[in-house]
């Protein structure tokens, strides 16, 4: 009787009001909201409304591809700290560097990074970007980093002149008649074949063809679109192109992945990768990376297997060009529009090659020696970075007291160098492209400016390894152009267009390149 009574009351209340379930998830809802609002530790730190009760305020703002802007604006809006998620906190104190990108990495990745993986054999596999386990990053640091060493690069420089000279005589053809070309384009053509004799010992074929082979660039741009998006909402990466469910509904990864396709085509033109995954007939004679991982292996399987082979490989294949490509685009077009510093700097190259400093092509150790071409390049890049999102670190147990402020464990915290590039205290009259500014600081403010101005390469153990390997084209390909060419903006009315996804892509340079006189 008593239960046949519940359920009258209970059918009751639902002919009474058809709508309680509705109201019920709308309660439950607010519920959500206002404890995302007020969570202690992050309710006093200022920020967007929006931001602080959803994280898909954080979405829409990575969705309109300008997030680099918002950051800047916030910090200048609100000050050192700014809440742009439920769990979010976007950090502008410079001195917390040191702190978040430490060598111990007690603030660790955060889900946003696997999302950045292949799949080999059917399986995720993390690599030195993606790996969020310290333990696990040290151990394959350990396997591949000294490969990625600067002396070990410069043992192919011979290789990167070939790309050199090769560029240099594409563009003299291209431009002969004074027509505008897609320099820009042309930039990452140069960086990818950089990749391929770095670490294939061969060309990828993106300089002889004058296009993007295999449609890499555009692959990569979009895996960077979903990884950016969908890193600001890493839960959903399982119910997407996470899901395990693909790997067994649809072929193996491997045969739709783009970048690894091409990893995996340019790897069989020097060895063979049988079905079980082996890798057999590699050469091991050459200084590229294929053969030096490939002869560890031969010598000594438990040191290298062809799984660290392929994943370490692909990730120069998929970052390798864009971030060269993202500086040696921002060096033109920040020239381009500062003739005063275009001017001095061709001057100093022009001086070296008249006292006899410069091999053909230059060589990296020349280079080095032109303090205004390091200091043009150092300022270019900080005013465009290559990453325009926050570099996201947990905050590890205990908390994290900062400016007046205790940041519990498990909130999100991180820098954005686009922010910290423009601190006024660091870098005076931040939006000018001063290059004198590294030239003219004494030797306390510079190591200042240089310390902030590293994070552009990551910070402590996760600093970016194929750093060298980009530092020495951009030493070697600008003084080059500017030693050939004089070089001008096709239409400078226009300003060009800027898209960030994790990296901040440019379009619209294109340039007039004419070929100057006599060059040693």
């Amino acid at each position: 009787m008593t239960e046949d009574r519940d359920k009258t009351t209970l059918m009751g209340l639902l002919q009474l009001s058809p709508t309680l379930p509705i109201y019920t998830l709308l309660a439950l809802l607010v519920l959500r909201l206002l404890y995302n609002k007020f969570q202690p530790g992050l309710r006093s730190i200022p920020g967007p409304f929006a931001a602080s009760i959803t994280k898909y305020w954080r979405v829409y703002d990575v969705w309109k591809d300008k997030a680099h802007l918002t950051a800047i604006h916030l910090h200048r809006k609100h000050g050192p700290l700014v809440r742009i998620g439920p769990n979010h906190v976007s950090v502008a104190d410079t001195t917390f560097i040191s702190r978040f990108y430490s060598a111990r990495e007690d603030y660790t990745k955060t889900a946003f990074y696997p999302i950045q993986c292949i799949s080999w054999k059917k399986r995720p596999e993390m690599n030195l970007f993606s790996e969020r386990n310290p333990d696990g990053h040290r151990i394959a640091k350990r396997k591949v980093g000294v490969a990625y060493s600067l002396p070990n690069i410069l043992q192919s420089e011979v290789a990167i002149d070939s790309c050199l000279e090769l560029f240099l005589r594409r563009l003299e053809d291209l431009t002969a008649d004074g027509s505008a070309i897609d320099l820009g384009a042309w930039l990452q053509y140069f960086a990818f074949d950089v990749v391929g004799e770095v670490t294939f010992a061969s060309k990828l074929g993106f300089l002889e063809q004058g296009k993007d082979v295999d449609g890499m660039m555009q692959a990569i741009a979009g895996m960077l679109a979903y990884a950016s998006l969908i890193g600001q909402v890493p839960e959903y990466h399982k119910l997407l192109l996470g899901n395990p469910v693909f790997t067994a509904m649809l072929p193996a990864m491997e045969t739709w992945n783009q970048v690894l396709v091409f990893t995996l085509k340019a790897i069989n033109s020097r060895a063979s990768i049988k079905r079980d995954g082996e890798l057999i007939n590699a050469d091991s004679g050459g200084r590229d990376m294929l053969s030096r991982w490939a002869y560890v292996k031969s010598s000594d399987p438990d040191k290298m297997s062809t799984r660290d082979i392929v994943v370490h490989l692909s990730t120069n294949v998929f970052a390798g060009s864009d971030t060269t490509a993202i500086a040696l685009r921002a060096i033109i077009y920040f020239l381009c529009r500062n003739p005063a510093a275009r001017q001095k700097l061709v001057k100093e190259i022009d001086s070296a090659v008249a006292a006899g400093q410069f091999s053909t092509p230059v060589s990296y150790k020349e280079a080095t020696l032109l303090p205004y071409l390091g200091a043009v390049v150092k300022e270019a890049m900080r005013l465009h970075p290559s990453v325009g999102l926050l570099m996201e670190r947990h905050v590890p147990a205990g908390g994290l007291d900062i400016l007046g402020h205790h940041l519990p464990e498990g909130t999100i915290v991180g820098i954005n160098p686009w922010v910290t590039n423009r601190d006024a205290s660091v870098f005076p009259d931040p939006e000018a492209f001063k290059p004198e500014r590294w030239l003219d600081a004494g030797d306390v403010e510079r190591k200042r400016m240089e310390d902030v101005w590293e994070l552009n390469f990551g910070g402590g153990s996760r600093k970016c390894t194929g750093r060298h390997i980009s530092w020495v084209e951009i030493m070697k390909v600008i003084p080059e152009l500017y030693r050939h060419f004089e070089i001008d903006l096709a239409h400078p009315e226009r300003e060009w267009k800027i898209t960030n996804h994790w990296f901040v892509q440019q379009d619209g340079v294109e340039c007039i390149l004419r070929k100057r006189g006599s060059v040693a």
